[in-house]
C-alpha cells in the first residue's frame, strides 16, 4: 500500500512544488513506484514535469469534482516509474462545488483510494493555502512534509498549519502524523539561515529531516525546461540534495515498519 505524503505550508514560495516536484522524481530514480497529485490550481508542479495543463484530458478537477477514475487521469512523465495527475486552473472553483458533496472533506482519500497499491508513495503538492482542498490532501495523507524557508519570517504560520493538522487528526484523520519539516532555500553562508536551522531543531528535534535544500540556481532553471533538477543537472545541489531527502525518507519509513 503507498504511503500518501501531503507538501503543505498556507506560506507561499517556501519550496512547496520544487519539493514535490524533485523529491518524487529522486523517488522514481531511487527504484520507488510515486504518484504526484498536483492539488494547486497553479499547476507548477504540472509544468514543471514538461506537461501543458490545457492539454490533459483530465485533472485532479475532475477527480474531485465529477469523480471521473484517478487511474484514467494519470500521465507519465519524464521519469521513469513517476506517473502524475495534474491540475488546471479550474480548480479554483473547485472549492465551491465541494461544499455541497457528502462527506466533503474525504472527497480525495476516495478518488485515490483504487490506484493506492499501485504505489510507494503518493505526494500531494498542496497550494498555499488552508481550504477545502488542502484539508482533503491533509485527510487523505498519512503524513506531512512541511517545507521552511531559511528566512527571517520562516517560523511564521507554522502554529496556525499545525493547529490545522491537529483539528484533522482529531476530527478526520487520526493517523495523520509529521513526516518531517524540510529547511528549503539554504545558503550555510549565512548566519540567519543557520539560526533557523538550530531553531527548527529546538522545536521539533527529530521531525527536522537532516538534508536541507539549498538555494540553487540549476533548481531554479529546471521547471522552466520542464524537468526535475535531476534531468536537468544531476551534478547540482539542487538535484543531490533531493536525492539525500530521498534517501532520508525511504530510510526513515523503513525503520518505521521495523
Amino acid at each position: 500500500m503507498g504511503k500518501i505524503i501531503a507538501i503543505a505550508n498556507q506560506k507561499g514560495g517556501v519550496g512547496k512544488t520544487t519539493t514535490s516536484i524533485n523529491l518524487a522524481a529522486s523517488l522514481a530514480t531511487k527504484g520507488k513506484k510515486v504518484l504526484l497529485i498536483d492539488a494547486d490550481p497553479q499547476a507548477n508542479a504540472t509544468s514543471g514535469l514538461g506537461i501543458d495543463p490545457k492539454k490533459i484530458n483530465s485533472s485532479i478537477y475532475e477527480c474531485l469534482v465529477d469523480e471521473y477514475p484517478m487511474a484514467s487521469s494519470r500521465n507519465s512523465t519524464c521519469v521513469e516509474k513517476l506517473d502524475l495527475v495534474g491540475s488546471r486552473i479550474d480548480l479554483v472553483g473547485a472549492e465551491l462545488e465541494l461544499v455541497s458533496k457528502s462527506s466533503r472533506e474525504h472527497v480525495m482519500s476516495r478518488a485515490i483510494e483504487p490506484v493506492r497499491d499501485e504505489y510507494d508513495f503518493i505526494l500531494i503538492d498542496c497550494s498555499p493555502s488552508l481550504g477545502l482542498i488542502t484539508v482533503n490532501a491533509l485527510t487523505a495523507a498519512d503524513s506531512v512534509i512541511i517545507p521552511v524557508q531559511a528566512e527571517y519570517f520562516a517560523l511564521e504560520g507554522i502554529s496556525k498549519l499545525l493547529n490545522t493538522i491537529r483539528i484533522i487528526k482529531s476530527k478526520l484523520n487520526p493517523s495523520i502524523e509529521i513526516e518531517g519539516f524540510l529547511l528549503t532555500m539554504y545558503d550555510a553562508r549565512l548566519r540567519l539561515a543557520n539560526q533557523i536551522y538550530e531553531e527548527l531543531k529546538t522545536h521539533f528535534g527529530d521531525m527536522v529531516f537532516n538534508t536541507v535544500i539549498p538555494r540553487n540556481i540549476r533548481l531554479s532553471e529546471a521547471p522552466s525546461h520542464g524537468l526535475p533538477a535531476i534531468l536537468y543537472d544531476a551534478e547540482s545541489k539542487g538535484a543531490t540534495s533531493h536525492m539525500l531527502l530521498a534517501k532520508e525518507l525511504i530510510a526513515k519509513n523503513r525503520n518505521r515498519k521495523k
